[in-house]
């Protein structure tokens, strides 16, 4: 009972990890506007130009400054918290989560080749078979897409293979670099 007290008292008025995520998406929001802030103090767009009016070059430059103030200020989250740089990029504190929304989106071509659906007919005249196939269908679409996405060699930041990053995380962190399978190997003479 006592030690539960204790805690109790420990963790009274800490952060909960929910919080100090939301601090570092408004910290993140807040260098994003301070970045096209910053574009047109410099002059690179007129102050008073009126957004109807702003060219592919201008919102370049603003969604330039955009990713670049959000993005860097997630890499100061990663190493306050000696987080994964790729994890720390990837949150965004949005509902659909885009890294979801863009993933469902890369499926739609494929659900639209589905042969055994009829698409000329409405939603709610679907039979329940149809509606079970269709949903089948989604989920398993979905479930490969996650997959391309998520154990892709290409990350955001890094053009690095997981092997290698693995490596590299191991050997900063004072390991070796190579993995246990390779001690193993036949020394040649």
């Amino acid at each position: 009972m006592r030690t539960a007290r204790l805690k109790a008292r420990a963790d009274f008025g800490r952060p909960s990890a929910a919080a100090i995520d939301d601090a570092w998406q408004r910290e993140a929001t807040r260098a994003a506007i301070e970045g096209c802030c910053k574009i047109i103090k410099e002059g690179v767009i007129p102050a008073g130009t009126p957004i109807g009016r702003l060219g592919d070059a201008e919102w370049g430059w603003l969604v330039t400054a955009v990713l670049f103030g959000w993005i860097s200020t997630r890499a100061q989250q990663a190493v306050a918290e000696q987080i994964d740089i790729e994890q720390a990029v990837r949150i965004t504190g949005l509902d659909p989560d885009p890294w979801d929304a863009g993933t469902v989106a890369s499926i739609l071509q494929d659900l639209a080749e589905t042969s055994d659906i009829d698409w000329n007919r409405p939603l709610a005249q679907w039979s329940r078979e149809t509606m079970i196939s269709f949903l089948l269908t989604v989920t398993r679409l979905i479930r490969k897409a996650e997959i391309a996405r998520d154990l892709s060699n290409i990350g955001i930041t890094r053009k690095s293979n997981p092997d290698v990053i693995a490596r590299e995380e191991n050997a900063a962190a004072g390991g070796p670099l190579m993995t246990p399978d390779e001690f193993d190997d036949e020394i040649p003479i």
